[in-house]
């Protein structure tokens, strides 16, 4: 594949036809068990939680889901979480932990979702004690952005040992046409943001927020999620087998260096 621009990319990221987190969850697991509600207010469809086998280990998974059609996306809040939603995430995390399994999440969203609603129901306390237990699990998290990762909807589910990032995912802490607004008032700008905020897997990997780039195979123009899950199945494999070596202690000072570097400057 050609490198396209940054603007280009994030209409890859969020074409309606791209793979969502459903279609590659029986690629990436077997024996997946669902796991609904936060025990305090309901279920968030927007997030797919529960156990399953990767590579002949349980693992927990916690996947951002998006909807393949209207009434999917209607179901799923586009992928945008209510607090419900991250404080599901918790109380899976915190089973996993308990029982010793790593955390595999599939990060697909343009942000949490900003509704009166949900912010009423406590939005930001739940995405704050989200990134705080996250960076205080003690066993392995890794990261797998599929499409796109916006804003603290997407961080508060990717405070991991190892960040991993398809070809054409995006990741940043603003959509471009939020940028282009603040900063221009003028959101068709838009594609200009796009470059200067510097939210590709490319540009992510070079400042070393990204740790692996998985190439997106092509079949007949249209990503080949096949070929894509055999190379996520891999580079997973590779960090988990890295990251379960590591004691608590190890682990958490890794996570702890990593994110404390970010921004550095050399």
């Amino acid at each position: 594949m050609s490198n396209p621009k940054a603007w280009e990319r994030i209409k890859i990221a969020r074409h309606p036809d791209r793979p969502k987190a459903i279609d590659f969850l029986p690629l990436l697991f077997e024996g997946f068990i669902e796991m609904k509600g936060d025990r305090v207010f309901g279920d968030d469809p927007a997030l797919i939680g529960g156990i399953g086998w990767f590579q002949g280990r349980p693992v927990t998974v916690l996947a951002q889901s998006k909807g393949r059609n209207v009434n999917e996306n209607l179901d799923t809040n586009f992928g945008m979480m209510h607090p419900e939603g991250y404080r599901k995430a918790m109380r899976l995390a915190k089973q996993a932990e308990k029982f010793h399994r790593p955390i595999i999440t599939l990060i697909d969203t343009p942000g949490a979702y900003p509704g009166l609603h949900a912010e009423a129901r406590g939005q930001a306390t739940a995405i704050a004690e989200c990134l705080r237990l996250f960076a205080s699990l003690k066993v392995p998290v890794i990261a797998l952005v599929l499409s796109e990762g916006g804003s603290g909807g997407a961080l508060a589910l990717s405070v991991a040992d190892a960040i991993l990032m398809l070809e054409n995912a995006i990741y940043s802490v603003l959509s471009p046409e939020g940028f282009a607004s603040i900063l221009w008032k003028d959101e068709s700008k838009a594609p200009l943001a796009a470059e200067i905020i510097k939210l590709t897997a490319t540009d992510l990997y070079s400042m070393n927020i990204a740790d692996a780039i998985i190439e997106e195979s092509q079949c007949g123009g249209y990503m080949d999620i096949h070929a894509v899950a055999l190379q996520c199945i891999e580079e997973i494999q590779k960090y988990l087998t890295e990251f379960s070596a590591m004691s608590p202690e190890q682990l958490l000072q890794h996570r702890y260096q990593k994110f404390r570097q970010i921004g550095t400057i050399e």
